[in-house]
Formats: C-alpha cells, sequence, structure tokens
C-alpha cells in the first residue's frame, strides 16, 4: 500500500512538473527567436559592407581601366600620325 501511495504522490506532482517544463520550452523558444533575429541581423549588416567594399573596388577598376584605354588611344593616335608621317612627308617651305 505505500508503495501505491508513493507513486500516487509522483502522479500527483506530474502536472506541475509538465507546466513548468511548458513554461521552460516557451522561454527557450522565445530567446532562440531572439538570437536567431539577431543573426539574421548581423549577417545582413555583413552582406550589405561586403557589398559597399565590392562596389567601391569595382569603381576603382573602372576608372583605372578607363585611365589606361586613354593612354592606348593616345598611344595609337601618336603612332598613326608617325606612319602618315613618314608615308608623305611634309614639304619644307
Amino acid at each position: 500500500m505505500e508503495i501505491l501511495e508513493r507513486k500516487v504522490e509522483m502522479l500527483e506532482t506530474l502536472p506541475d512538473r509538465v507546466t513548468r517544463m511548458e513554461l521552460q520550452l516557451v522561454q527557450l523558444r522565445d530567446e532562440m527567436r531572439g538570437e536567431c533575429s539577431a543573426v539574421r541581423g548581423e549577417i545582413r549588416t555583413g552582406d550589405e559592407e561586403t557589398r559597399r567594399v565590392l562596389r567601391e573596388e569595382i569603381r576603382a577598376g573602372d576608372e583605372e581601366t578607363r585611365r589606361y584605354m586613354r593612354v592606348l588611344h593616345e598611344d595609337v593616335i601618336g603612332r598613326l600620325i608617325l606612319i602618315q608621317d613618314s608615308r608623305h612627308p611634309r614639304k619644307k617651305r
């Protein structure tokens, strides 16, 4: 009979234990939701920073390419003038 009474006493505490467990699960879920939101925010910030840096590097590379193209263009024009002058020497006055 004592064993049965102990088991009944243990069963009587079960609803309180389940309620406490439920509260802990709710708290854990809320904490995890908050942490996940924070991590997503950090990732978003990092992505935005990476994009900004890449855009700056691309712009700098584009400008460098434009400068190099101008130099090459001027070089080609200079060479064309030399070729033209060597084929058709100008008359001296």
